[in-house]
């Protein structure tokens, strides 16, 4: 099986072109992805061909779940199609098939590499979009003029999460200090399998360093703690516009690199940042 390998700010993915809707792919996303072990990586990209779009993406976690969205996973599989077509400099834009939905991927040239900007759709609010069960006493503030916000307590901490849907759920803590310091190898586990989210959950902390700039970091469902996630930046970027926090455009440093997001607070979500082909090699 020939595989490449590529990352987009740290958060690295295993790309394999097939038209193979009936393998096991969930038990080779646990086998190859394990550090040390095998190849490595956050999870695996699958390359398909599609009768709705130009191409189809499946992602795996490496837990073997598959996801409904990646906006790194996406990113990626782009820059690896540009660099197939060598030679072809005329590919502006691009409609991939994902879980959640076509997106619109598009390729601007200059000097350099290409630069890649993805469409995420449009961000999501609605309790049952995210999905997560209110509690019955009624804490939680539903106001769609910004997020669904729930507080919870865990591990002695109390937490305020802001819900966003983005085709994937994602719930952000904002603090205060900056994101190094947070216990988040401690804490991320039990927010992915709190109670409240019946499809588990990304976690996000985030930290304003001044406007239209966050630093954050990423306990990604199905994964663990990540370098970066694309889907993630973007719902930090949809929650802090929403607060107040940042405008149109906000960029988010997260440990492996810088993500942009642009976002006009209706339309849909453009999500802009480094990718990188690793290797590739025969598995």
């Amino acid at each position: 099986m020939k595989f490449t390998k590529l990352q987009g700010a740290g958060n690295d993915f295993i790309l394999i072109e097939t038209d193979d809707n009936g393998r096991n792919w969930a038990s080779l996303a646990r086998d190859i992805c394990r550090r040390r072990f095998h190849i490595g990586a956050d999870g695996i990209l699958l390359l398909m061909p599609s009768t709705t779009a130009d191409y189809r993406m499946r992602i795996f976690n490496a837990d073997g779940s598959e996801a409904e969205a990646c906006g790194n996973g996406l990113r990626c599989l782009v820059s690896y199609i540009i660099s197939r077509e060598v030679g072809n400099s005329d590919i502006t834009r691009l409609l991939i098939e994902t879980a959640s939905g076509v997106r619109e991927t598009r390729i601007s040239r200059g000097r350099g590499a290409p630069a890649i900007q993805v469409g995420l759709g449009r961000p999501q609010f609605e309790a049952s979009a995210i999905p997560v069960t209110l509690p019955k006493d009624g804490a939680g503030i539903v106001d769609i003029n910004k997020v669904l916000r729930i507080p919870v307590t865990v591990a002695d901490l109390d937490i305020t999460l802001h819900l966003v849907s983005m085709g994937n759920p994602h719930a952000i803590h904002f603090i205060d200090t900056p994101v190094a310091d947070f216990p988040l190898a401690r804490i991320g586990l039990e927010i992915e399998n709190h109670r409240c989210f019946p499809q588990r959950t990304n976690f996000e902390i985030a930290h304003r360093i001044k406007n239209g700039q966050l630093e954050a970091r990423v306990w990604e469902r199905g994964v663990g703690e990540t370098l970066a996630c694309g889907s993630g930046a973007a719902a930090i970027a949809v929650a802090a516009r929403k607060l107040g926090l940042s405008g149109d455009r906000t960029d988010i440093r997260l440990p492996g690199g810088t993500l942009n997001v642009e976002w006009d607070g209706e339309g849909e979500l453009m999500l802009g940042g480094p990718t990188e082909i690793v290797c590739t090699g025969e598995f």
